[in-house]
């Protein structure tokens, strides 16, 4: 399972929001590139980057910054206003190794194969951010989490796997920022469905045993944000387990 620490961005600093709120933002205080080096030095290999002034206005606002954090010796995940193909090659270009794709994977699926099918499977992440309904379906929002899209987590994770995509990236919108664990159940009901997709899980780590239970349940990657910013855990804790 791979340790990826996560950075979120907004005005070109380190934010948390909590279930995907604007309104619900903690800063921290500190530089999003000091922050990089110092996982890195503590052994992450990977970092996860989300401009959410990009999610929200459908335009790159933080491109400068996931440039920087690219010349670490992290390789860097980044998402976050990605609209079309011209927004996967700037990030390519910034240094980025794998473009995360997510509102868009949603609204246009079709659009998204084909970026897997040229540039590789390896080199794009698709993230289906689900939030349970009414019916307990697992529903898709997108636009930062903010309208309704109709698709579900099941119909599109199949449709991708079939596709050839490798990497997805699965958030439970209801524990993200919250610290109140991950939803193991909802993993394991994914990693049934799509036994070929290499699963990334984010929302609610709180600690070793958390990410132990993740590691039990087959993910092959943990992305941490606010349990690493506010020091309930670190890079070397989580590398041990």
């Amino acid at each position: 399972m791979q340790i990826i620490p996560a950075i979120d961005l907004r005005a070109g600093g380190v934010v948390r929001l909590a279930q995907g709120d604007y309104a619900r933002e903690t800063r921290y205080p500190v530089e999003p590139l000091a922050l990089a080096r110092d996982y890195a030095a503590a052994g992450a290999r990977w970092l996860h980057v989300v401009d959410l002034d990009g999610a929200r206005a459908g335009a790159f606002e933080n491109l400068h910054t996931i440039r920087a954090l690219a010349g670490t010796a992290l390789r860097i995940q980044a998402g976050g206003g990605v609209r079309d193909e011209r927004d996967v090659l700037r990030l390519f270009d910034a240094g980025v190794t794998r473009v995360v794709v997510g509102s868009l994977a949603v609204r246009e699926p079709e659009t998204v194969e084909g970026w897997i099918a040229r540039h590789g499977a390896e080199r794009i992440c698709v993230a289906l951010d689900t939030r349970a309904d009414a019916q307990g379906r697992w529903t898709l929002p997108v636009k930062g989490w903010t309208e309704a899209s109709g698709a579900t987590l099941d119909g599109l994770a199949l449709r991708f796997a079939d596709a050839g995509a490798r990497h997805l990236l699965c958030t439970d919108i209801s524990r993200d920022g919250m610290l109140s664990g991950p939803n193991l159940d909802l993993y394991a009901h994914l990693l049934a469905i799509v036994p070929s997709l290499a699963v990334q899980a984010s929302g609610g780590v709180r600690g070793v045993d958390d990410l132990g239970a993740l590691r039990a349940a087959g993910v092959a990657g943990a992305i941490l944000g606010r349990s690493l910013l506010e020091g309930r855990l670190s890079v070397a804790q989580a590398l041990q387990c």
